[in-house]
């Protein structure tokens, strides 16, 4: 096993043991649902910096992966909305981790009516070798995969989750991004890395991963102020200000013309017309806003026209785009 990938199973070992509220970012549950009520222990150990759980994903009972358990408070959200057994596969290679999931679960069943614990298969499992047939998941998710992985693994970890999904399936990913370079002295400290903050990426670098992966479309969903890494605190002479983003990747056929990223751009037709349609298979109706992605976005202002708005990114997209 790589040394760094040691460390990180240590870190989230001591965790599973001994609760460590604001590890990562998100201590408290993004969603409030109907009849859900969450453990008090699972929020102690919600681990992540964002949620992978979006209500728009999991219609139509979809199977489900979730890598890196945790407290099990996202696999009992995912299971809220697929109530039927071994629907939600939840995976980790810490067995301590899985043992601290499956005593949630437990407790997470006598306060909620609605839940059985044999919704949610727990397994022990590596993302960098998945024991998931291929193209059989509708939903992946993964909170902070980017982080921790360093490249390769990171390229082996997406693939994997690429394999195990169908045609057209999302994986849904949640991660620290870094516009300032990470100096290499935070990205090779492991126990900061397997605490989600130095292994920060770019986004347009993270984006690409998973595009030169083989994923067709992306989705910027959401895009927050994270962490902070001051001098005062870290080995670090400048101030690094770390963001967190929810993403959408989907399994859909790269085009000739390039994979469609949307980073929460909208198109907006103002001419004298009821619409304009570019021929390209995007018709803006007049006065309407249309959301975009990216490779729309630039081939319309590359048309230079008067009567068409294009906004800056907003870096929130929840669907209904042109692609």
């Amino acid at each position: 096993m790589d040394a760094y990938l040691s460390v990180a199973r240590d870190v989230y070992k001591e965790a599973a043991l001994n609760p460590q509220q604001g590890l990562c970012c998100t201590t408290t549950p993004v969603w409030r649902l109907p009849e859900l009520s969450i453990p008090s222990k699972m929020l102690e150990m919600n681990y992540g910096c964002g949620s992978t759980v979006n209500p728009s994903d999991l219609a139509g009972n979809p199977s489900i992966l979730y890598v890196g358990v945790g407290g099990g408070m996202e696999v009992l959200q995912f299971a809220y909305f697929n109530r039927q057994k071994e629907s939600v596969i939840g995976l980790d290679v810490v067995d301590e981790m899985l043992e601290a999931c499956h005593d949630n679960l437990i407790i997470a069943e006598a306060m909620n009516p609605w839940f059985r614990r044999e919704f949610v298969d727990l397994r022990k499992g590596d993302a960098l070798n998945l024991p998931i047939r291929d193209e059989i998941i509708d939903v992946a998710a993964q909170n902070c995969l980017f982080n921790i992985f360093h490249d390769d693994d990171l390229e082996q970890a997406l693939s994997e989750m690429y394999r195990v999904l169908k045609l057209r399936g999302k994986l849904i990913l949640s991660d620290p991004v870094c516009e300032t370079p990470m100096p290499d002295h935070l990205k090779n400290d492991e126990r900061l890395r397997a605490h989600c903050l130095t292994g920060a990426l770019p986004l347009a670098d993270y984006i690409k991963r998973l595009t030169d992966i083989g994923f067709g479309t992306i989705e910027v969903r959401a895009r927050r102020p994270y962490r902070m890494l001051a001098p005062r605190h870290y080995p670090t002479t400048e101030l690094i200000r770390i963001e967190s983003v929810e993403i959408c990747a989907i399994k859909d056929p790269i085009s000739a013309d390039g994979p469609c990223v949307f980073t929460g751009k909208t198109a907006i037709y103002y001419g004298d017309a009821e619409f304009f349609d570019d021929k390209k298979g995007h018709v803006l109706l007049q006065n309407q806003p249309m959301a975009i992605c990216d490779k729309t976005a630039a081939a319309l202002t590359v048309l230079a026209r008067d009567d068409i708005f294009i906004s800056e990114s907003t870096w929130f997209y929840d669907g209904g785009g042109c692609c």
